[in-house]
């Protein structure tokens, strides 16, 4: 019984399942009668659409690729500076294809606004360059790319002021050669540096002009290497400025301005030595003659100066000789060399003291009391420029010149013979103390006072080289210390005083200067 109820079973499921099965199939027939009903008019559209735009379709599929090829050809031409070519490679060409391909792109239309900006500035290149044909073409380029007109106009009235100049060049070139050709080399507008440099204003890059230019330096500095070794240092110095004004780059610059130094250096040397041998003229003539070359070289300035104060001293000495004349000349060169004015004030009033003490003694019948009260005055200033170390400066008030109108009042008095005698040997412990406190300035007045008083003295030249010894000391000394302006003025006074210049000290102090300055 159990098992005929089983069977039922099973047969009711299979019989549900076919029936269940069934309408599905039933079902999907039914479904695609309706699918077919509007598939079939859709495909039949979209067959027509097919055919009505298959135009515009191949277009959209085949043209998008080809115009960006064409943007990135003309971007890679434009970044390279290849504007425009014929053979279609150049940017405006491409940006003009691809405009012709999508006339909606903006992209092309920017490239092309780019390239007509980057044609004008070739122009300004080209036009700065002095390349005037590949200027104009530039400037045609642009405008037909239509830049601004305003830009293209100054661009072009630019180019057209310098196709005017140019027109003159070959004029110019030739003045220019002929003024080489008889070395007139500067100095007037029709001089050959001038001319040449006009033509090279129009056209830098004028290689006859070039060549012409450099040829005219090379004379003109071989003129100032001339004009140095024969001692015409101004126009040495006038000639090597005027050169370096036209091309301060020039390849024979560097040896003729160390020519005119070598130059400077000797004429410096030869003042210091006249000055020290007491030729006043010549010293002075030395220092204005590097002066008049380097206006502002602080030795020649110095030597000038001692120069004018030893005239004073010597218009002093001179008045207390009696000898106005001379000491009037004397006077006259100290002030023409710019003396201090207080300077010159206290040597007139000493000579107008020496021009009354020969009045003087010009009268017999002067008291003898008044004399005795000038002469002890005259004493006591001996006395007291003999304790301030004042034996020949300042002018007026120095411990010599109170001894020359002692001896004009009474030259045979025991007190003025005591004081010359005392006034030399006080000359000496000044210039011994002074070297031994290094003050060799204040040693070398010392000095020159010992000098004066007894030029023939042979212990003279060993306190000379011993001087000058103490200037080469502190010269180096402070030189360690970046002390330049020290360190050559010790050269130059360790020269006057006549050290031999193979000295080593004065070697080694030379050449450590030369270092310094050079790695300046």
């Amino acid at each position: 019984m159990s098992h005929s109820s089983d069977h039922d079973d099973a047969a009711h499921a299979a019989l549900r399942r076919v029936r269940r099965e069934g309408r599905w199939w039933w079902l999907q027939a039914r479904h695609a009668r309706r699918v077919w009903r509007w598939a079939v008019p859709a495909a039949v559209l979209v067959f027509v659409l097919l055919a009505l735009l298959r135009g515009p379709l191949a277009n959209w599929f085949w043209n998008e690729p080809q115009v960006e090829q064409l943007l990135d050809q003309g971007d890679r031409a434009l970044a390279a500076g290849h504007l425009s070519a014929a053979d279609g490679s150049g940017a405006r060409e491409s940006y003009q294809a691809a405009l012709a391909l999508d006339g909606d792109r903006n992209q092309a239309r920017n490239g092309l606004a780019r390239t007509a900006q980057a044609a004008l500035q070739q122009a300004r290149d080209a036009l700065a360059a002095g390349d005037l044909d590949a200027a104009g073409r530039a400037l045609a380029l642009a405008r037909e790319l239509q830049v601004p007109q305003l830009d293209a106009d100054v661009l072009a009235e630019q180019l057209r002021a310098r196709r005017g100049a140019q027109a003159g060049v070959g004029v110019l070139l030739g003045r220019a050669e002929a003024a080489l050709l008889a070395q007139r080399l500067d100095g007037s507008e029709d001089a050959a540096l001038p001319l040449f440099q006009k033509v090279l204003a129009v056209a830098p890059n004028q290689l006859r002009a070039l060549e012409g230019r450099e040829d005219a330096l090379s004379d003109l500095l071989l003129q100032a290497r001339q004009a140095a070794a024969a001692g015409q240092l101004a126009q040495a110095a006038g000639l090597v400025q005027r050169a370096r004004r036209f091309d301060a780059g020039h390849v024979d610059l560097p040896a003729t301005q160390e020519a005119l130094n070598n130059a400077l250096e000797q004429r410096q040397r030869q003042a210091e030595r006249a000055l020290q041998r007491q030729r006043w003229d010549a010293a002075a003539a030395g220092f204005q003659a590097v002066l008049a070359a380097l206006p502002d070289d602080p030795a020649a300035r110095l030597g000038l100066q001692r120069v004018a104060e030893a005239q004073l001293v010597r218009a002093v000495r001179l008045a207390g000789d009696f000898r106005f004349d001379q000491a009037e000349q004397a006077l006259q060169a100290a002030q023409s060399l710019d003396a201090a004015e207080a300077g010159v004030a206290q040597a007139r009033q000493a000579v107008a003291q020496a021009r009354q003490a020969q009045q003087a003694l010009k009268t017999p019948s002067a008291p003898r009391v008044q004399r005795e009260r000038a002469l002890a005055a005259l004493l006591e200033r001996i006395a007291d420029a003999e304790a301030q170390g004042h034996f020949l400066t300042p002018p007026g008030r120095s411990a010599y010149d109170a001894l020359r109108e002692a001896q004009a009042l009474a030259a045979g008095d025991a007190r003025v013979r005591a004081a010359a005698q005392r006034l030399l040997p006080g000359t000496r412990r000044c210039f011994e103390d002074r070297l031994r406190e290094n003050r060799v300035q204040a040693a070398g007045a010392c000095l020159d006072a010992w000098q004066v008083l007894a030029h023939a003295d042979p212990a003279l030249a060993p306190a000379r080289q011993r001087l000058a010894q103490r200037w080469l000391a502190i010269g180096s000394e402070r030189l360690g210390s970046g002390d330049l302006d020290f360190a050559r003025r010790a050269l130059q006074q360790a020269d006057a005083l006549g050290v031999d210049t193979a000295n080593s000290d004065y070697q080694l102090l030379q050449q450590r200067l030369r270092d310094i300055e050079g790695a300046r």
